[in-house]
């Protein structure tokens, strides 16, 4: 914190992360494929992310997905709460499991 009013840029996880992991997450947040599961690779994870494959394929969508399970890159989409579904850059859902239907009307609005 600053006494003269240029205020410091607060931390994306709780202070566990520098700069240079920032910009390198920031980078990523564009990369690879469109649809991205975050969480560490538990059972509601990859339920999460079947569902999101049943739906991306009714759609006809690219069915390509990141499975995010590094920490640093979760925190650094502002989830706290996994499993998550991140399409384009945009988180849509955290903290719970969602039914391939869920996924898909959420992924109709936005493509």
């Amino acid at each position: 914190m600053s006494i003269f009013g240029k205020k410091e840029k607060p931390s994306c996880c709780g202070g566990n992360c520098n700069n240079e992991s920032r910009k390198a997450a920031a980078e990523n947040h564009g990369n690879g494929a469109k649809a991205k599961i975050l969480g560490g690779g538990c059972a509601k994870c990859n339920a999460l992310e079947a569902a999101t494959v049943v739906a991306l394929s009714e759609l006809g969508l690219d069915t390509a997905i990141d499975h995010i399970k590094d920490y640093a890159e979760i925190a650094s989409y502002g989830v706290m709460t996994t499993p998550a579904l991140v399409y384009n850059g945009k988180v849509l859902a955290y903290g719970k499991v969602l039914k391939s239907d869920e996924v898909k009307e959420l992924l109709k609005k936005e493509v």
